[in-house]
């Protein structure tokens, strides 16, 4: 290994950038080799909860999203058809108080830009489709489609789903189609009219079988975001995303309540996603490669916190490096594992169920969660070859 060890992180997303910031904050030599072949405000909504602001503040965006996004003061939960509270968990000033952060809602566009500009320049190329690994023991090669090879030292794939670092570490397997659509949409607030409630500024409406939860993508809250979840037995996996409409909608969520409707009617352009899981992986790195977030466990995003494991398992990941040594890599990855795969399979779980937050509870294990002071836990001694 390199006297100052080549750090490649594959894929740019929240969980990669973030990544990225952290160990160059370290001091670490790290690069970022991103497919797209330029950002995009792509997404929608997204919560950024307390335990993702923390880490924020260390990486230097915390001011700037607190200015862009909405501070609800409650989750709330709703009934589908009378619109009565089912729960109302506090945020706002008690999120600041007690969980050392606050809690908001952005666009998830605007957030990633944060986290793509607050990367050291040269330090991110784009048009980086990555097609093969090799890890010969003594370097890795990265082979991209557009006919370029890259080494390094140590690679960190955090490219989604679909990783292909996860394939070369596994072999290639599909995500499960988990069962349900998600239906999202961005739109301008609308008016309120007679028999309406208020705009919640973070509320998830449940049924049975379905939910929607809306909640405000600005601080000036002039922008709504919903995104549902509608069971759907069987799908092509193939179609990932698919334009939907407000026809479907209605027909998704006729008889709900009258707020439920008009955020429908209100509906510019809808779009349709399948949710995808995993069960939890075997191993979460092995030799010069190792996984972290949606590459490792991707969820349902019933929790809101899909993202927030990514950007956890990507400051762990540093804190563990900081703490061994990179040279030491193969007791990082162990020490990073050991103290991330309980809590991610928690939330994974949790997610697939669907239940956080339907009823009142305290969430404070989530939010209050400080990836930086948690006391490590060491790895447990791995199994002997026979």
């Amino acid at each position: 290994m390199s006297a100052q060890p080549r750090i490649a992180v594959i894929g740019a997303g929240l969980g990669g950038a973030a990544a990225a910031s952290l160990l160059a904050k370290e001091g670490f030599n790290v690069h970022v080799y991103e497919q797209s072949p330029a950002f995009s405000r792509q997404g929608a909504g997204i919560h950024v909860g307390p335990n993702v602001m923390k880490i924020l503040r260390r990486i230097g965006i915390e001011d700037a999203l607190n200015e862009q996004g909405s501070h609800p003061e409650y989750w709330y939960s709703r009934h589908w058809q009378t619109g009565d509270v089912l729960a109302q968990i506090p945020l706002g000033d008690y999120a600041v108080k007690e969980y050392g952060a606050s809690y908001l809602t952005v666009h998830r566009g605007d957030f990633h830009a944060l986290l793509i500009d607050a990367l050291p320049d040269n330090m991110l190329s784009f048009g980086k489709h990555l097609i093969k690994v090799e890890d010969t023991g003594d370097v890795v090669r990265l082979h991209f489609a557009d006919g370029s090879i890259e080494e390094a030292d140590l690679v960190i794939g955090a490219d989604g789903v679909n990783s292909r670092i996860r394939e070369e570490l596994l072999g290639p397997e599909p995500p499960k189609y988990a069962g349900y659509l998600a239906h999202r949409a961005v739109f301008p607030t609308p008016v309120a009219t007679a028999g309406m409630l208020p705009f919640d500024p973070c509320v998830k409406w449940w049924s049975d079988d379905r939910h929607m939860m809306t909640y405000f993508v600005t601080g000036k809250q002039d922008e709504l975001y919903y995104v549902t979840g509608v069971p759907v037995e069987h799908w092509d996996l193939n179609d990932r995303w698919l334009p939907s409409s407000k026809q479907e909608m209605r027909e998704a969520f006729e008889g709900w309540h009258p707020t439920v409707q008009a955020l429908i009617d209100a509906t510019v352009e809808v779009t349709k996603w399948s949710l995808l899981e995993r069960d939890p992986l075997p191993l979460w790195s092995r030799g010069r490669l190792v996984l972290l977030g949606d590459a490792c466990h991707p969820m349902k995003p019933h929790m809101a916190q899909g993202a927030a494991m990514a950007i956890e398992d990507a400051a762990m990941l540093a804190r563990c490096f900081k703490e061994v040594g990179v040279h030491d890599y193969q007791l990082a990855f162990d020490l990073y594992e050991a103290n991330r795969a309980e809590r991610a399979s928690k939330v994974q779980r949790i997610s697939h169920d669907n239940t956080w937050l339907r009823t009142n509870e305290d969430p404070s294990w989530c939010f209050g969660y400080d990836v930086f002071n948690v006391p490590l836990v060491d790895p447990q001694p791995k199994a002997a070859m026979k």
